[in-house]
């Protein structure tokens, strides 16, 4: 499939709620003196907003009409029958905020890299994308490997008081490990049974994010 308009806006989109929600996550408490459960709520009220837009169109033929009149351009074949990617990133972010409650930071990072990974994945994979991987390309996750990467070592660190908890850097370990896992997750979607496949907006920066958790430590 060649990398079309509709993908590249697709793609655009999710880097835009990639850039606010990570930014609200590690922010909001930051600048305005409050708990960490204030952006988990504010996440909360849009992942439930989300989640009753997609059970009504579903269920309404004429709502499904004009959902898809407004942002049928932008969706994937199978989000016609299925919830959006949108709902998938909210409901990772809450998931996220929960998790990683008291290591905001974590939830910044994973969440973005997840979204502009995955974003160079699919514009470099639909573009220049030869050898494939099931559904994807070699090239689409070595684009998001180098990109995650790049951001851990020249974006993360310059992010003002991103990494004041782990003393303003990142291990080299640590940051090809996080790489790898954002990469490999994201080209393997997480398989329950043969019918059931956890998305992948979902599952992979709660994944990524246990890593670093659980990693850190020992570096």
């Amino acid at each position: 499939m060649a990398l079309s308009k509709e993908e590249i806006n697709r793609k655009l989109l999710h880097i835009l709620s990639g850039s606010l929600i990570p930014l609200g996550i590690f922010y909001i408490p930051e600048l305005f003196k409050v708990p960490n459960w204030i952006p988990m709520l504010i996440i909360g009220v849009l992942l439930f907003i989300s989640l009753v837009t997609e059970l009504i169109r579903f269920k309404f033929p004429a709502i499904q009409k004009l959902f898809l009149s407004f942002a049928g351009s932008m969706l994937r074949p199978e989000e016609n029958k299925k919830m959006t990617g949108a709902t998938y990133i909210f409901g990772s972010a809450f998931l996220c905020t929960i998790f990683f409650y008291n290591q905001p930071h974590i939830s910044f990072m994973v969440i973005s890299l997840f979204i502009f990974g995955d974003a160079a994945a699919a514009i470099v994979g639909l573009s220049i994308g030869k050898i494939k991987i099931g559904k994807k390309s070699l090239e689409g996750s070595l684009a998001c490997f180098c990109l995650c990467l790049l951001m851990c070592f020249f974006v993360f660190p310059y992010i003002p008081e991103l990494l004041n908890k782990w003393n303003g850097t990142l291990p080299l370990s640590l940051v090809v490990l996080t790489s790898l896992s954002i990469t490999v997750f994201e080209l393997f979607p997480l398989r329950i049974s043969k019918n059931i496949v956890i998305n992948d907006n979902l599952v992979v920066p709660i994944v990524t994010g246990f890593i670093m958790l659980k990693v850190y430590p020992f570096l």
